[in-house]
């Protein structure tokens, strides 16, 4: 793994969409925050296999930890 922010960023948006439990959980209200914050509106291809193997990478750590966002 490496640093470069849009690999970061793209795959916490994609963990973030895969894995939450309403519109009252962390997960959501984060990955809300994130698109509107950068003004970030993904592409219908935004999935996992078109992650970079950076990107995968860092998704495949946040769900070996089972990552959730710290409450609002």
């Amino acid at each position: 793994m490496y640093f470069d922010r849009f690999d970061i960023y793209k795959a916490y948006h994609l963990w973030f969409t895969d894995f939450y439990g309403g519109a009252l959980d962390p997960n959501y209200i984060r990955r809300c925050r994130m698109e509107s914050k950068f003004h970030f509106s993904p592409s219908l291809c935004h999935s996992y296999e078109n992650l970079t193997e950076n990107g995968k990478s860092i998704y495949d750590q946040l769900e070996k930890e089972q990552y959730i966002s710290r409450s609002y």
